[in-house]
């Protein structure tokens, strides 16, 4: 059995909420990906210094996109709420990282299971720390990325409501749209379902 490949491009490829919400909006167009791409860099809709930058970032919104697998949660991430529209955009990058799926699940699910709403950034260093106690690829992170890592787990909790700011000392209990429930459910996906509070 594969050893479980966790990937450290979370560090340069984070949330990205403006950015995905950019593409979906193109891809709601009809645009095929590449065109996509070549959109956002031409008209630097990312706002960002460098074509190099923005071409690498557009292509991972794409990808990301795509994995989601479905025409109805691209709309959501385009046109939505804001709100749901980040619920949907977590899925993706849950869907990409296995580290986020693996923090969300084992972490932020079981707390919301056992209703234990106690939080600090140490909890999220733990969990950081058990995965380089069994995973080879993330033994080899720098103590720097390890932390910027952190970072982006504590960053994914504040945009999405389950904190109120990246100091809070509780979780807050969040909703599960049913747009992306339906979707979750219809892919088999119902290990997921507690990351979003989630028990029926």
């Amino acid at each position: 059995m594969a050893p479980v490949l966790y990937k450290a491009s979370l560090t340069r490829e984070p949330f990205l909420f403006y950015e995905m919400r950019t593409v979906c909006r193109l891809l709601e167009k009809g645009m095929e990906k590449t065109a996509v791409v070549d959109s956002v860099v031409k008209k630097n809709l990312f706002q960002y210094p460098t074509e190099k930058s923005v071409r690498r970032m557009a292509r991972a919104c794409v990808a990301r996109a795509g994995g989601l697998g479905t025409s109805n949660l691209v709309s959501v991430l385009a046109h939505g709420s804001v709100e749901e529209a980040k619920q949907v955009c977590l899925y993706a990058l849950m869907k990409e990282h296995r580290l986020v799926l693996d923090f969300m699940v084992t972490v932020i699910g079981e707390k919301f299971r056992t209703m234990d709403f106690s939080w600090n950034t140490k909890i999220a260093t733990n969990f950081l720390t058990r995965l380089k106690e069994q995973n080879e690829s993330v033994a080899s992170w720098s103590d720097s990325s390890t932390k910027k890592i952190r970072g982006v787990l504590v960053g994914l909790l504040v945009e999405n409501g389950y904190l109120k700011n990246p100091r809070a000392s509780k979780l807050e209990t969040v909703y599960l749209y049913p747009n992306l429930e339906n979707v979750i459910r219809a892919n088999g996906e119902k290990n997921i379902l507690p990351a979003f509070n989630c028990f029926s």
